[in-house]
């Protein structure tokens, strides 16, 4: 799926490239499979802002995507590729042959009228959603589970892919798209394929009101502001990085940069063989 370009007549148009969205077949999402999505301008329920630069954007409704698929052994077939408001990649309507219809997340190379099925029984084909011990090693997956039954959580946003290095003590070692090498129950299940759009990344806003849009709002930098409002405010001199003794932070001081937030003591750190910058985790 290319991107569109546009002569610089102006200059927002000078930067700006938009998907040209060829690949959609249908323009209107099933009702049945659509919710509401509420707008909280970045604020919980006590009406307290909790996220900064959240507000306005166009309206959107929430596609139930199904993550778990768990119509095992029912052929399906695609009846066509959708656009999602919330999220990079592209929708794949499925219709089963009982009438019951379901979204996915499409990858790439799926076409209208495939046939696609899910179950420990599927074949390894594109579409197919089958247990992990079964994908050939090497072959590109999506939509991974974590923790079976519980739904795909891993691998997928546009043009991402994982692969499976092994199948050994009933794991398999997949390696992500950051580069991070995980054991993952042989258990769980995973899509074949690659997730489609990939020509997502080279798509460029080229203008503040494509940020608005999206319920994006500007927020001023903290070394712009006033030391009375933020920690890296005031001074004489500027310094993208901070520079001397001042760090950057966050208004409440939490630093912005270099600063692990991840615990070291977390659980999960047992399944994960290789980090995402190429060092052995270290097992506790």
């Amino acid at each position: 799926m290319p991107v569109k370009i546009f002569r610089p007549l102006t200059p927002s148009t000078r930067y700006i490239t938009i998907s040209d969205y060829s690949d959609i077949t249908k323009s209107k999402p099933e009702k049945r499979l659509v919710v509401i999505r509420k707008k909280t301008g970045g604020r919980n329920n006590y009406g307290r802002v909790t996220a900064r630069g959240i507000g306005g954007g166009h309206k959107q409704k929430i596609r139930l995507v199904d993550f778990k698929r768990n119509k095992h052994g029912v052929e399906a077939e695609v009846s066509a590729i959708e656009y999602d408001p919330i999220r990079t990649a592209r929708l794949a309507l499925l219709t089963y042959q009982d009438g019951e219809k379901r979204y996915i997340i499409a990858p790439l190379g799926l076409k209208v009228g495939a046939k696609i099925v899910s179950g420990p029984a599927a074949a390894p084909d594109l579409g197919n959603s089958v247990l992990l011990k079964n994908v050939p090693v090497g072959l590109p997956i999506h939509n991974i589970e974590m923790i079976p039954g519980r739904g795909a959580q891993m691998v997928r946003s546009a043009g991402s892919a994982a692969t499976v290095m092994s199948v050994d003590g009933g794991y398999a070692q997949i390696r992500l798209p950051s580069g991070e090498i995980r054991k993952v129950n042989e258990n769980c299940y995973a899509t074949i394929g690659q997730v489609g759009n990939s020509e997502h990344e080279n798509v460029v806003l080229g203008k503040a009101g494509r940020s608005r849009h999206r319920g994006i709002r500007p927020i001023s930098r903290g070394v712009a502001r006033n030391p009375v409002d933020h920690p890296n405010g005031g001074g004489a001199g500027k310094s993208k990085s901070g520079g001397g003794w001042q760090q950057l932070t966050s208004p409440w001081g939490l630093i912005a940069k270099g600063y692990r937030t991840r615990r070291k003591t977390k659980e999960s750190n047992r399944f994960i063989v290789v980090r995402r910058d190429g060092r052995p985790m270290k097992q506790q």
